[in-house]
């Protein structure tokens, strides 16, 4: 990131900056969501295999290991970009309420109910991506398929009411665009590997204070035999 910077004429103050913002930015939300991903994964073959033969197809996974997918290569693909959005409705990686402050000097009516001015609102995450009004009667399933072959206005529905995992205009997450990013990146490196779970009663623990606090995902990796 520094080098990209330099590269790009940011002065050193600038270059401090933004730095600060790649540690903070998400980083452990993208974590999360990895994890949850990958736990899902695992435990979900038919998705799994689905996913295993697109970039199979596409000759990604059997590359040589010093040729990391782009992010480019990694939007290309359909499947993977329906995993990656299931992974962040079924497991949004932020759930505290981020309330915001309703206008002090007007208040605001939604929905028929009048707020005073200065009310804060907030919002469950974890309850709008597990409403069947938007995803469906079987939203406590992860099923990537859901994100593929539907009409553009329910896909549009679906893909806005997911942007209040990364919030909007100016309280937009900063590192929503590292984020999308890793996530395009990491699942195609991570599926060169066949995982099993080292302890199947409890394969992780997981806490939640607004930002989750996670452990003992403990997997093992076997690296994918490839057809010479």
């Amino acid at each position: 990131m520094l080098g990209s910077f330099v590269r790009h004429g940011l002065s050193q103050s600038d270059a401090e900056s933004e730095i600060l913002v790649q540690i903070l930015a998400g980083s452990d939300t993208t974590a999360t969501t990895i994890r949850a991903t990958i736990l899902h994964l695992i435990t979900s073959p038919r998705v799994l295999t689905r996913l295993l033969s697109e970039p199979d197809a596409a000759n990604i996974t059997t590359r040589p290991w010093d040729q990391i997918i782009s992010d480019s290569e990694a939007r290309s693909l359909p499947y993977l970009q329906a995993v990656i959005k299931e992974g962040l409705r079924i497991f949004p990686p932020a759930v505290g309420l981020v309330s915001k402050n309703v206008p002090a000097a007007t208040g605001d009516t939604y929905a028929g109910v009048y707020l005073p001015p200065g009310t804060k609102v907030g919002f469950c995450e974890w309850g709008i991506m597990r409403n069947a009004s938007v995803w469906g009667d079987d939203a406590e399933e992860f099923r990537p398929e859901r994100w593929l072959g539907i009409d553009a206005e329910k896909l549009r529905e679906m893909e806005t009411t997911l942007e209040l995992v990364f919030g909007s205009e100016r309280w937009q997450c900063l590192g929503l665009n590292v984020a999308l990013m890793e996530l395009n990146k990491v699942f195609m490196e991570l599926l060169r590997f066949e995982f099993v779970f080292l302890r199947l009663g409890e394969p992780w623990k997981s806490k939640s204070a607004g930002l989750f606090v996670q452990s003992d995902l403990w997997i093992k990796g076997y690296r994918r035999a490839v057809a010479e």
